[in-house]
């Protein structure tokens, strides 16, 4: 068996993820306790009993689900069950937790990278007016031709079918209707806070490359995939390009899924809530064996 974790992106949260592994665990009390000292703020709080708006926040929900997805690793590990694993993946922001587990940080240093980096993006949201769309059952070419028509960019490529587009919002609205109007039956605006994996997060992107300067990055224990080329990535200094250029690149999950499938991986496991990874893996292709642990119910051995 080879296994590969999956770690959540932004949109996955919800309140009260985590909680039971506060409850149950001493070893995910400590983690959850030193990111409070950490941040300064108390993020513990926020997850465990919202509000939803506070937790919606990208600087608030950024680090949340890293500390979640930690937490739970933390768990399998102590449990002894992570001798299969050799792959790790993160959908966006999840490509830090993905490399923290790998060992490329610790995970102080790994909570400080996430929490800059939504800090930085929740910026550039609050300094532009950015949209973003799900453009269902098309062709990547079909969609890419779209966002070249309305000067807008493909974000993510999550799955078959399922592409989201970004940028300025009024430029986005624009494709949608245009979309609709070329046959593209099924595209829906989506309620965010800014057009993230465009070229309206450069401001996050380049203040991000300044703050990575003195960043040690480690070579990681697993195998890991970049989101911003779909192609496991080891050397640190190329670690660190495709961290910040991610930023601003679309998200080639579709592609780091299939190309870990195909290097080996037998059995994906999410770590995070609402088994958002787990539908995208189906839905790429049902024969992948996949398994979602969200709480300390789904831990038990």
């Amino acid at each position: 068996m080879v296994i590969a974790l999956l770690f959540s992106g932004q949109g996955a949260q919800k309140v009260g993820m985590g909680r039971s592994l506060y409850e149950h665990s001493p070893t995910a009390r400590a983690l959850y306790d030193e990111a409070n000292r950490i941040l300064g703020w108390d993020l513990k709080k926020v997850c465990f009993e919202g509000p939803e708006a506070e937790l919606t926040q990208t600087k608030v929900c950024q680090p949340a689900l890293f500390v979640h997805g930690l937490a739970l690793h933390a768990i399998l590990q102590e449990q002894g069950r992570l001798g299969d694993v050799q792959f790790a993946l993160g959908l966006s922001l999840g490509e830090i937790t993905a490399l923290t587990a790998a060992g490329v940080f610790d995970f102080a240093t790994g909570l400080k990278v996430v929490a800059e980096r939504g800090r930085l993006m929740q910026l550039a949201c609050e300094q532009t007016v950015g949209g973003m769309a799900a453009v269902l059952g098309e062709e990547r070419e079909k969609v890419a031709e779209l966002c070249r028509e309305f000067g807008i960019e493909t974000a993510n490529f999550n799955a078959p079918g399922q592409i989201i587009i970004s940028g300025e919002k009024s430029q986005v609205d624009a494709a949608v209707a245009g979309a609709k109007e070329r046959g593209m039956r099924k595209v829906m605006p989506l309620n965010v806070a800014g057009a993230y994996h465009s070229r309206l997060m450069e401001p996050a992107r380049a203040a991000f490359a300044q703050f990575h300067a003195d960043i040690p990055f480690a070579v990681p224990q697993l195998t890991v995939f970049a989101n911003s080329t779909g192609q496991p990535v080891s050397d640190p200094a190329a670690i660190r390009e495709a961290l910040i250029q991610q930023v601003v690149s679309s998200v080639l999950w579709e592609d780091c899924m299939r190309g870990a499938a195909a290097a080996g991986v037998t059995e994906f496991w999410e770590l995070g809530p609402g088994g958002v990874l787990a539908g995208l893996a189906r839905r790429t292709e049902k024969s992948w064996v996949v398994k979602s642990y969200a709480e300390y119910a789904d831990l038990a051995v």
